[in-house]
């Protein structure tokens, strides 16, 4: 292969389609990926392994025992899933989201602005770093002096986006 095919760009319509999760205990990932964040269950194979979604996509995360049942997670200092992101449509969405964590009492990592996201860092039961995130619109993402992104990392406002949450839940 020249260098040529190689430096072209991925096709720009590709996208992430799902993450396959190694969990300890298939009972207690499904109560957070279902009972906290809401995904739906599409199947499951006994106790071994789930699929859930949103919008009955097939699967968005599939979970599974089948190497890791009763395993510990990976120190934080081990190569591998940094974390999976879970992007939501609006930022009422994302309220709701963080609102349900927060009553499930699970501990946030972090939440941060990045300019062209907002984004919430947890961990799930098994360790594996969870982010929730909405994208900005395109039209809104800060802009560099050359014209390239400006993201940048501050602290998120999380009682201005619960607010969010609260002013669309009273209507």
């Amino acid at each position: 292969m020249s260098s040529n095919e190689t430096s072209k760009p991925i096709a720009p319509g590709v996208t992430i389609g799902h993450v396959h999760l190694k969990v300890a205990d298939l009972e207690r990932a499904l109560a957070f990926y279902r009972g906290v964040l809401g995904f739906e269950l599409t199947q499951r194979f006994g106790s071994q392994a789930a699929f859930v979604s949103a919008g009955g996509y097939h699967h968005h995360i599939g979970l599974n025992t089948w190497e890791s049942a009763g395993g510990a997670p990976p120190p934080r200092t081990a190569t591998g899933l940094y974390h999976l992101a879970i992007l939501y449509p609006t930022r009422a969405a994302l309220a709701d989201a963080l609102r349900r964590v927060l009553a499930a009492g699970i501990e946030l990592d972090g939440a941060s602005d990045h300019g062209v996201s907002e984004a919430i860092y947890l961990r799930d039961p098994d360790g594996n770093g969870v982010e929730l995130y909405r994208d900005r619109p395109r039209n809104q993402w800060p802009r560099a002096a050359d014209g390239g992104l400006g993201m940048f990392t501050r602290t998120l406002d999380l009682d201005n986006l619960l607010a969010e949450a609260s002013s669309r839940s009273d209507s």
